[in-house]
């Protein structure tokens, strides 16, 4: 008698997701006769299968989890594709990065003991290169926050959003105060000074939230937005391109020129209606930096409206799934940890595409795993390993609770 093998909805989402991927790069590499398209084509849909179905092999692992990361991490390499294949060829070699990176966080979930030792030398390795850009850092539309050595740029900041969720999750399980609180002082402190706001918002707003999540105390919440409130007030004030875009964000013809990115991003998702214009078709190449801060206006100009609410319930399944990790975890380190993972992403997503609608000021930052950025790519893959490492040790608790019942019998 045959056993019939149910496959999960992750699993079944993975298919298609990989057959509409090859379809896509395909189309475009026909049309344009690019060796790199027909590469694409098999390369993509190849690592959208070892993100989905060969890491669950290694570990216990929330499939549709991993389908909906990588479904968003192949759109930002197919839309890139579409405007600059150089960009498309870069983020897919941090895709690749990414997966090995969301990897070794699962692991480092799974294996490490000791974190009090592994404090000892976060805290002070991540303070030092949060220091470096302001040492030999790179000016970028206003903020010193890159470092580079000959082709090679990154931002430490993505790289210690990693270190902050850690530092939050540990200290917080273990109820002190003053270690958590030092850290994310010191490291806003540093985004300042580096007049990188756009991070320092993301980092305030996972403290705060944590800070309740972890309490639940209204009284020090409010405190915290208020001083919150207070530092971006003195930011307004000390910073140009701060005030620039707030008087943007009220009026884009205020300033000449000024809200040209603004307009044009808006013309873009006009272009695109409900169903877009086509798969690399379109103007977004008309909108400076598209390729980062407005993405998602290419999205939207090439797809469509429809298509591209669709992409942001696949965010809000995402985050969806992160909490439900985090409820759902024995410990109060890994839920806390799932939980600080899971508002990181959803803040940054809600800050860029507010931004990109003209909803609250444009920050800068990057649409996770969409926008062009192999450091942005590769630190939100990380954030996911982080949640997953979470749901492998509540898979394996559940199981051995189940063994342990059936013993008991």
């Amino acid at each position: 008698m045959s056993k019939t093998v149910k496959k999960s909805p992750g699993s079944r989402l993975a298919a298609v997701v990989m057959f509409f991927y090859f379809l896509a790069f395909l189309l475009l590499a026909v049309r344009d006769q690019s060796s790199l398209g027909y590469l694409l084509a098999v390369a993509v849909p190849a690592m959208i299968f070892l993100g989905t179905n060969f890491l669950p092999r290694l570990f216990p692992a929330d499939r549709l989890l991993l389908s909906l990361t990588n479904f968003l991490c192949a759109m930002g390499i197919l839309l890139l594709y579409g405007t600059n294949p150089v960009y498309a060829r870069q983020q897919a070699v941090s895709y690749g990065i990414g997966l090995a990176g969301m990897i070794g966080c699962v692991y480092l979930v799974r294996l490490v003991r000791s974190w009090k030792n592994v404090m000892r030398v976060l805290i002070p390795a991540s303070l030092i290169v949060m220091v470096l850009p302001l040492i030999a850092g790179k000016e970028i539309n206003g903020a010193r926050n890159w470092l580079s050595f000959g082709s090679f740029s990154f931002q430490p900041s993505e790289i210690v959003k990693l270190s902050l969720v850690l530092v939050l999750a540990w200290y917080f399980s273990r109820r002190r105060f003053l270690p958590w609180f030092l850290f994310s002082a010191a490291c806003l402190v540093l985004l300042m000074f580096q007049m990188d706001l756009g991070t320092a918002l993301l980092y305030y707003g996972t403290v705060l939230l944590i800070l309740y999540a972890s309490t639940g105390s209204l009284l020090f919440t409010s405190l915290g937005i208020a001083g919150g409130c207070g530092a971006a007030w003195v930011g307004y004030r000390s910073f140009s391109h701060v005030r620039r875009r707030v008087a943007i964000w009220l009026d884009p013809k205020v300033l000449e020129n000024a809200g040209y990115q603004l307009m044009k991003g808006f013309e873009a998702i006009g272009r695109g209606g409900l169903f877009g214009v086509g798969l690399g078709l379109g103007s977004p190449k008309s909108i400076p930096v598209y390729e980062s801060d407005y993405i998602f206006a290419v999205l939207c100009e090439q797809f469509g409206v429809i298509f591209a609410v669709c992409v942001l319930l696949m965010y809000v399944a995402l985050i969806w799934r992160g909490t439900t990790v985090a409820r759902k975890a024995r410990r109060s380190f890994h839920g806390l940890l799932a939980m600080a993972a899971t508002v990181m992403l959803g803040l940054q997503t809600f800050t860029i595409i507010a931004g990109v609608l003209n909803v609250i000021p444009l920050t800068g930052v990057t649409l996770p795993f969409i926008s062009y950025g192999g450091t942005s790519l590769i630190s939100s893959m990380c954030l996911v390993g982080l949640i997953q490492g979470v749901e492998s040790l509540n898979a394996d608790d559940l199981s051995e609770e189940i063994h342990l019942a059936r013993l008991s019998r």
